[in-house]
């Protein structure tokens, strides 16, 4: 892959203000988790305070069953940007549309987004974990806990690259 194939995935297709809550919810947290402990740690204290403790352990798993597949078989790394970047990605984007998708039961569209983040073999597996983990975040947002403003430090993870 180019320089030019990777830096395409970070391009600013939107803002996060844009977004609808699922969708939002969805860049926010794979940022979170893409940024080491201490995001994961906040990500799972925010499920448990919207979902209950067994919700939010069932909720982290599910995000982080999904952020390992993307790292071991993505097509290429996640270009994601920062936690307080208001910016969102080309590939932020397709990951929030394929989870608000599969939430939404549009089985066939979260399908080609996947194939578009994984392997095509593993785009059903994908797909399957987005629609628990969209799930929740309609279930967080009922609650109004989703925020477009999270405060944590960047902490390069493996899997994924930032931006700014």
């Amino acid at each position: 892959m180019t320089d030019a194939g990777i830096q395409r995935g970070g391009v600013a297709v939107g803002q996060l203000r844009d977004l609808g809550a699922v969708e939002a919810g969805a860049v926010l947290y794979l940022r979170l988790w893409a940024d080491g402990p201490e995001g994961r740690k906040s990500a799972r204290s925010d499920f448990d305070l919207s979902l209950g403790r067994d919700g939010g352990r069932n909720t982290a798993a599910v995000l982080e069953q999904i952020f390992n597949l993307c790292s071991r078989y993505g097509r290429r790394p996640l270009i994601r940007h920062g936690l307080t970047c208001a910016c969102v990605g080309a590939d932020e984007s397709c990951f929030a549309n394929m989870i608000a998708a599969a939430s939404e039961g549009a089985r066939e569209d979260a399908m080609m987004m996947a194939s578009l983040i994984v392997r095509a073999d593993l785009a059903p597996c994908l797909v399957n974990l987005a629609e628990s983990l969209g799930l929740a975040l309609r279930r967080m947002s009922l609650d109004s806990h989703v925020t477009a403003e999270p405060q944590m430090p960047a902490v390069p993870a493996q899997g994924s690259q930032r931006l700014h």
